[in-house]
């Protein structure tokens, strides 16, 4: 079988951006955090910094929200904060959002299939943006963004996702992401801006309880005994494989799970690889990451086309997983985006990796 190309680079750094910039630099435990600060549930004014530390003061509960792409979108949703969304740039493919909130994910206007564009954005009539990117590159062509100056003469305040926004600036964590408290602050910062930090504390308690669970269960499994895993982004193509690296908010569900990311010690959020490189690692375990297809039977067919890939490609048919079977199905979505899933994702994997630790579902 001769592998396929999806755009070569150009596909792994678009589908990297329509991941939502799940890239690192977020910090563990909020290591680059400001956490919102406000008076109790609900209360404003709220302030909340940038990946330098700016402060930036929430004067009222914002009304006209435009949210980056499908992160802080599905974020906002889950907070109750989904009425007053206006637009969304990097749109949720479809089905890819969970039933409880697909149909009103769905009726967001889509400003930008990719980046929103600058015009639109300022003349969007929001009071507030909710940014993943930052200051990494803007993607889907090398446009750049507004400037704070110009978000503050059209009267649009500016607030980051800090566990995706902040890699490549002074202040990112140069350690690999091994937990999720970035992103658990992400959702408590939201909820504060929002006037939902009740809900907030909801989606971070239950998300805990889950990885505490998965946690407990697989404390007593060696490090070194911990199995090998790579994640293989069959949509990024498949002539040359994306690493996904250890600043990836996936290294940090792989770890919770009580696995091992082969490409860990790689210092991105991805980065082409080779064949050769997933060859020397011979992971005991493969996570098919296709992206969701829309319909069960549609990515069900993903995973079997991922698979057949795997076992029909010369390079890889003799690999330890492939040979063994050792096939996770799961959506690159739940793993590689920053988000209440990827607590579930973190349960997946281990059920999948230790099915005589933790059972799916309970």
């Amino acid at each position: 079988m001769r592998p396929r190309v999806v755009c070569g680079i150009a596909a792994a750094v678009a589908l990297f951006a329509t991941a939502c910039g799940s890239g690192g630099g977020g910090g563990q435990g909020g290591s680059v955090t400001a956490a919102a600060q406000a008076g109790g549930a609900g209360a404003h004014p709220v302030t909340v910094a940038d990946c330098a530390g700016k402060e930036t003061v929430i004067a009222r509960t914002p009304t006209k929200i435009v949210t980056s792409n499908a992160s802080s979108l599905e974020m906002l949703l889950r907070l109750g904060a989904g009425d007053r969304v206006i637009g969304t740039g990097f749109p949720p493919g479809k089905g890819t959002l969970p039933a409880d909130i697909a149909e009103q994910g769905d009726r967001i206007p889509v400003l930008g299939e990719k980046v929103i564009p600058k015009e639109k954005l300022l003349g969007s009539g929001a009071d507030l943006y909710v940014d993943t990117f930052s200051a990494m590159p803007m993607m889907g062509g090398g446009a750049t963004g507004p400037s704070e100056e110009e978000y503050a003469a059209a009267g649009i305040q500016h607030v980051f996702l800090l566990s995706t926004a902040c890699a490549g600036t002074p202040k990112a964590a140069k350690a690999p992401r091994t937990d999720l408290a970035g992103i658990e602050d992400d959702i408590r910062r939201l909820g504060a801006v929002t006037g939902t930090a009740a809900r907030a504390e909801e989606l971070v308690a239950g998300m805990e309880k889950q990885i505490g669970e998965v946690r407990d269960a697989v404390a007593a499994v060696p490090e070194d005994r911990r199995p090998s895993y790579f994640v293989f982004d069959f949509d990024a193509g498949t002539k040359q494989p994306v690493a996904v690296c250890g600043r990836q908010v996936a290294n940090a569900v792989i770890t919770q799970a009580g696995a091992r990311n082969v490409f860990a010690d790689c210092d991105a959020d991805f980065k082409p690889g080779s064949w050769e490189d997933v060859v020397a690692k011979n992971p005991d375990w493969i996570q098919l990451a296709v992206r969701n297809r829309g319909s069960a039977e549609a990515t069900r067919k993903a995973f079997d086309d991922a698979e057949a890939f795997l076992k029909g490609f010369p390079a890889t048919q003799g690999l330890k997983a492939v040979q063994e079977g050792h096939f996770v199905r799961l959506g690159s979505e739940v793993t590689t985006i920053a988000g209440v899933r990827n607590a579930e994702a973190v349960r997946q994997i281990a059920a999948t990796v230790h099915p005589d630790l933790v059972k799916n579902g309970q």
